[in-house]
């Protein structure tokens, strides 16, 4: 069975994603989003700090940035939805409840189709809505050395986006699958960075397990702290494996929220699990219900871009790229952008080579730059420079050594390509006399293998080759090379 993880049991996962809206203002206030480098509790005001009289507003952008994702997934919207408040008591929220959304939301009944080692999976997506943000704890020591708890209210009215699956999923793999592919459709939309490492995607998963043809469900657990994909795949596949073990030792499983611990690859008891019922949603009285205008819909609906799954197809069918290739072309923003100004640059050059380009020795140094270069900041690539230098390559121009460092010079400082080229002096040797006058000193100085392809060992010629590369710092062509020493030894 497709999914299977264990000969006894299926896996049934939804997953629950948290996301951080690209905004410029908070949830219901005026405070700035931009708190990475500000000083805890500064970007705060009455309403984000949940004092008495303090009323919120709601952030319009907030808003379109859930129906564009709703549109993009092909979920329905409401006539009217409404805002409800999320009680319960912890110190990261102020007001003693959290202002959310519960059963009108804003976009219902979405799908979204992506590609696993098992193939095509589709999973529903039963809401997304939106929510504030908390505030951060932050467990620390004293001056005393005594562990203290404090509150940064910085976080506290960020607008989130709450996204939940159908329990549709069924290995670890699909899950995983499942985030990528959603985080790669908001940042297309422009819904989100969600950037995982900086805690604006946060990814929970409900797992459980079942006996193979049983309709009923087993009792869930709630995974969360899985910070990275590749936890997301581990931390569910543990977990799975851990329930399996258990039903198979007659123990019963728990309804219990569990963290993931990455550095010892276990999940752990947080808390007992709460359902719905707990939280005792009650209509926010502080804001009006929002209606969402047909004309509205339309107008977000006609702005969506081309979503990842339309870019890979068209990569695939207009430029005849691997469906590997065009996976990770459009799994990053940045080596994309870079890609389409190559193409639109050099259209004669070949798209696969430019893919090489890009997924190769782009995306390496955008690793090499930090999180940050995902998207392009960190590094200066000019998308038309690297068709250039793609161009040069393979019309043999430029050694495609002395062209990696021609790129590298080019991402860090931005400086155009044929500058570069200059300034190291690497245009390609193609005076006929010259090369020959290198072969013959390379040949001069080896003679010991010059030997050994006369006695028969024609292999060695591949070694003649590499030393009049290096003699010549890669601005010889190496076909053109191998073609000169093979006719001076005698060979052609």
């Amino acid at each position: 069975m497709v999914g299977s993880v264990h000969p006894a049991y299926e896996a049934v996962i939804g997953v629950e994603i948290h996301v951080q809206l690209k905004t410029v203002s908070k949830m219901f206030c005026g405070c700035s989003t931009d708190i990475a480098e500000a000083p805890p509790n500064s970007r705060t005001c009455p309403v984000c700090l949940g004092l008495p009289g303090a009323l919120p507003v709601i952030n319009r952008r907030a808003v379109e940035h859930v129906l564009a994702t709703g549109q993009a997934i092909g979920a329905t919207t409401p006539e009217f939805t409404r805002w409800d408040r999320k009680n319960y008591f912890y110190p990261d929220l102020p007001k003693g409840y959290q202002i959310s959304q519960f059963d009108l939301p804003l976009a219902a009944n979405g799908r979204l189709a992506f590609e696993t080692s098992e193939g095509t999976v589709i999973v529903g997506i039963r809401r997304a809505h939106l929510e504030e943000d908390t505030a951060r704890l932050i467990h620390a020591s004293d001056a005393d050395g005594r562990r203290v708890s404090l509150v940064d209210f910085n976080r506290s009215g960020l607008p989130l986006m709450e996204i939940v699956t159908e329990p549709e999923l069924h290995s670890a793999e699909q899950a995983r699958r499942y985030a990528e592919e959603l985080r790669a459709l908001l940042v297309a939309c422009g819904a989100s960075d969600a950037a995982m490492e900086e805690g604006q995607m946060r990814v929970e998963a409900n797992v459980s397990l079942r006996p193979h043809g049983q309709e009923a469900f087993g009792t869930r657990v709630e995974v969360k702290n899985m910070n990275s994909f590749r936890s997301v795949e581990r931390a569910i596949a543990f977990e799975i494996e851990r329930q399996a073990r258990a039903l198979d030792a007659g123990e019963t499983i728990s309804q219990d929220t569990r963290g993931w611990d990455d550095e010892r690859g276990v999940t752990y008891v947080m808390r007992s699990k709460e359902d719905s019922h707990d939280y005792r949603y009650l209509p926010e009285p502080d804001l009006p219900p929002l209606r969402a205008d047909p004309a509205w819909l339309a107008a977000i609906a006609a702005g969506l871009p081309e979503l990842p799954a339309a870019r890979r197809s068209r990569y695939r069918e207009a430029y005849g790229l691997t469906p590997y290739d065009a996976s990770v072309l459009v799994a990053d923003a940045g080596a994309s952008d870079v890609f389409e100004a190559a193409i639109a640059a050099e259209p004669g050059v070949a798209p696969k080579a430019v893919a090489n380009w890009v997924t190769g020795e782009y995306l390496r140094l955008a690793k090499q730059a930090g999180p940050d270069a995902e998207i392009g900041p960190a590094l200066r690539v000019d998308g038309a420079e690297l068709g250039h230098l793609v161009r040069m390559v393979t019309e043999g121009e430029l050694s495609s050594t002395n062209a990696k460092q021609v790129f590298e010079r080019h991402a860090t400082t931005g400086e155009p390509v044929t500058t570069i080229i200059s300034d190291l002096g690497l245009r390609p040797i193609d005076d006929r006399d010259a090369l020959m006058a290198i072969i013959d000193e390379v040949l001069a100085t080896n003679p010991a293998a010059v030997a050994d392809v006369q006695a028969g060992k024609t292999q060695v010629v591949g070694f003649l080759v590499g030393q009049v590369m290096k003699a010549t710092r890669g601005q010889a062509q190496a076909s053109t090379a191998q073609a000169l020493v093979r006719e001076r030894l005698g060979l052609e």
